[in-house]
């Protein structure tokens, strides 16, 4: 059955760098936070293919700039199942802001894995069908619901609760840099922790996946991975750069060829917000003997704290030649993002 009715909602409040006990009183204290734009760097892909690139890495690097409420270990085992939540009393300085939260499972030597996360435009707080501004100032409790997981903690490990005010380039960032101020008294974290059961022995794990057999195919050109994250400190610029390069291959049946690259870029230069750029330059193409096709694209998305700019070029070649080119040039008011 789903939702389970072997889950316990526990209630773990928070106070000042640390996690309280459950169904117990969190620790009075007010703490402020205002993220550095690099937290999110190190967070992998939106959606990951589980390609190990994609996967967020060691998470000490985020929580550098981050607020941190740190479980004690674990003296035995426990298992979560579902989306855990956190309440949050917050006020902001700026009418528009964003929270991040994620929940970490630090290992003994202090690694610290991601397991789930959560975001929240503070503008839609109440509710995503009609926005609203933040009052600055002024404390409000906001519930952050991270992603559904099933994870087990080891013995030994802890959790770490993580907050910030940018995942960039998860998420674009507010319009302009925002300060939350948290009221850890009032604040807490709900886990929906799995109590264990005999029967669990008896459960069935999923059958291997089947699909179809894939035709032959000969490969052309090398494929090339990279996922770099470049920081120029002369600068004081940041770029993630994310390489997905599937070379040139040649599908046998159909005997075509078939070339398949994509570059991603993602950067800012310090803590300015105006200068937040993404980019994503793609090339296709397709060619049997006597007979060539491609296609390039770049998509460039900048901002400024009053709108979004989105600027695209698409480029279509017969062999060498350029046969088509259609540009567009857009801005897009940001009302509340």
């Amino acid at each position: 059955a789903w939702p389970s009715n072997n889950i316990e909602n526990q209630r773990w409040p928070l106070a000042p760098s640390r996690v309280g006990n459950p169904q117990g009183l969190g620790g009075p204290g007010i703490a402020t936070i205002q993220s550095p734009l690099a937290v999110g760097m190190f967070a992998g892909r939106w959606c990951s293919f589980t390609a190990t690139p994609d996967l967020p890495h060691d998470q000490r690097e985020e929580d550098g700039g981050s607020l941190v409420f740190d479980f004690p270990p674990f003296e035995a085992p426990m298992e979560i199942l579902g989306a855990p939540t956190v309440r949050l009393r917050l006020a902001a300085d700026r009418p528009v802001a964003m929270v991040a939260v994620r929940l970490s499972d630090i290992a003994e030597n202090d690694e610290a894995t991601r397991v789930t996360y959560g975001l929240l435009n503070l503008t839609h707080r109440a509710g995503h069908d009609h926005p609203q501004p933040l009052v600055p100032g002024q404390f409000e409790d906001v519930d952050i619901t991270l992603n559904d997981i099933a994870q087990q903690f080891p013995a030994g490990h802890r959790l770490r609760i993580s907050v910030s005010t940018s995942y960039w380039p998860v998420a674009w960032p507010a319009p302009v840099s925002p300060r939350l101020t948290i009221d850890t008294e009032a604040s807490e974290l709900t886990l929906p922790v799995r109590r264990g059961r005999a029967s669990d022995d008896a459960v069935m794990l999923p059958q291997p996946p089947r699909g179809a057999t894939p035709g032959p195919t000969t490969l052309l050109a090398p494929r090339d991975y990279a996922w770099n994250v470049i920081r120029d400190l002369a600068a004081d610029r940041a770029t993630l750069e994310v390489r997905k390069d599937e070379g040139r291959f040649r599908i046998e049946e159909a005997d075509v060829a078939m070339g398949v690259s994509t570059v991603e870029r993602y950067s800012h230069t310090g803590n300015r917000y105006e200068s937040v750029r993404g980019e994503t330059e793609s090339r296709r193409s397709l060619a049997r003997e006597g007979w060539a096709v491609s296609v390039h694209t770049r998509t460039v998305l900048s901002s400024d704290d009053e709108a979004f700019y989105l600027r695209a070029e698409m480029d279509g070649y017969e062999g060498d030649r350029r046969v088509h080119a259609h540009n567009i040039e857009r801005r897009i008011e940001r009302h509340l993002l």
